[in-house]
């Protein structure tokens, strides 16, 4: 079924490489541009969205062995994600429960985790063990007072955490059958190059970037060229899309040679598997992956954009993955040269660009900002993020549910 799809997906984009075509959305789509700037519609963005929507936190090669764990915050929420004994991941409030003081920081690999305050002692999936001074604190039933645990869900080497232990929004369902598309990067066993993390502006107006060919040729100019596409097809899945350019032809990476395929002159099964995940792949409300080649060796950007403290903020972690490891210094500095150049595109144009674009919406002076046609993606975005940051707890089960019933159609 998934590799149905993917087939389908590019013999579309063939089809409308070869009309010189792209599909358009029904109308140019008008945004209050005050939906960027209202510090009271960010608060209940971050609450609404981030807080209550699974969220891909981490691809499965940050967390490749039993006892890997990583801490982060996100809108305020300390997350403790841990691979356990089992090869299962486990995501958690990282809070003990004594006090509330974080058990771990950062990245590393533990078994347990002793918290700094009263030492209190709990397993890497959750369990307290261990409490300071039994004889002193009092009775406790340990099983009661384990880390308190997130829904999550592990699906083509990417890990989904829910920040609300209480949500019954099935992870599987918010995908919409999205993840099985994205089993076709073939992410499990790569491995994790690189990483960094930018700031960024409102998290919108950075995203908004993710999803627009558009703008490629112009503000990219000086680093992608003017001749560059900027049309792109959207497929949708939910609020999940992707986008790519409508072309008849591919490059073939091969060595130090890059080889046009005619993709029309090629069978179904002759088409590569690069081909059939090219383009940028998002996964509502934060991420964003695109393939790329550093030296020859295949490689993806998974960028992961969160809420900054204040509404003109974000930061975005840029996670550079490998199908294989590098293992000689051509391969190595090549696979750096590649996600350096791609730390320039995004922080030095993208970024700044929005950074300049948020302050001057800051003015009030503009009402609302404009999606054309050729923006479908951008148009989808924020009628989802609309939709579902007024939606109930249960309309968002509801809305979910409909939407992978649809997909299993």
């Amino acid at each position: 079924m998934a590799q149905d799809n993917l087939v389908s997906m590019t013999r579309s984009l063939v089809a409308h490489g070869m009309a010189g075509t792209m599909e358009l959305a029904d109308e140019v789509v008008r945004i209050p541009a005050s939906s960027y700037t209202d510090p009271a519609l960010f608060e209940l963005e971050k609450r609404q969205i981030f807080r209550r929507l699974p969220l891909m936190v981490a691809p499965s090669c940050e967390l490749p062995e039993p006892g890997d764990y990583k801490a982060m915050d996100i809108c305020g929420v300390p997350l403790l994600l841990t691979r356990q004994k089992d090869g299962t991941v486990g995501a958690f409030l990282n809070m003990c429960s004594h006090r509330g003081n974080p058990v771990a920081s950062g990245t590393g690999k533990a078994n347990r985790f002793t918290c700094g305050y009263h030492g209190w002692t709990f397993k890497n999936d959750g369990d307290l063990i261990g409490v300071a001074s039994p004889q002193d604190f009092g009775a406790i039933d340990k099983a009661a007072h384990c880390l308190t645990r997130f829904p999550v869900y592990e699906s083509a080497g990417l890990i989904w955490a829910t920040l609300d232990p209480t949500s019954t929004l099935d992870i599987a369902d918010y995908l919409c059958g999205y993840d099985e598309l994205l089993k076709a990067f073939e992410f499990d066993g790569w491995h994790l190059f690189s990483q960094r993390t930018l700031a960024g502006p409102n998290w919108k107006t950075a995203y908004d970037g993710y999803l627009d060919f558009y703008h490629l040729p112009v503000l990219h100019a000086n680093t992608f060229g003017s001749d560059f596409y900027n049309r792109a097809n959207y497929f949708a899945f939910g609020p999940h899309q992707r986008l790519s350019t409508p072309s008849q032809f591919a490059i073939k990476v091969s060595g130090d040679d890059d080889q046009q395929m005619d993709l029309n002159a090629m069978a179904d099964d002759q088409l590569p598997q690069e081909v059939l995940v090219q383009g940028v792949w998002t996964i509502f409300p934060h991420i964003s992956i695109a393939s790329f080649y550093g030296g020859g060796l295949r490689g993806a950007m998974i960028s992961q954009l969160f809420p900054g403290a204040t509404v003109g903020e974000s930061y975005t972690t840029q996670f550079y993955v490998m199908e294989h490891e590098p293992t000689d210094e051509v391969a190595i500095k090549a696979a750096h040269d590649q996600f350096d150049f791609l730390e320039i595109v995004v922080r030095d144009e993208d970024y700044k660009t929005g950074k300049r674009q948020h302050e001057a919406l800051q003015s009030g002076l503009m009402k609302e900002v404009l999606f054309g046609r050729n923006e479908r993606g951008g148009q989808v975005f924020h009628q989802w993020v609309d939709k579902l940051t007024h939606a109930s707890d249960d309309e968002l089960k509801d809305i979910f549910a409909r939407e992978m019933a649809q997909a299993a159609e």
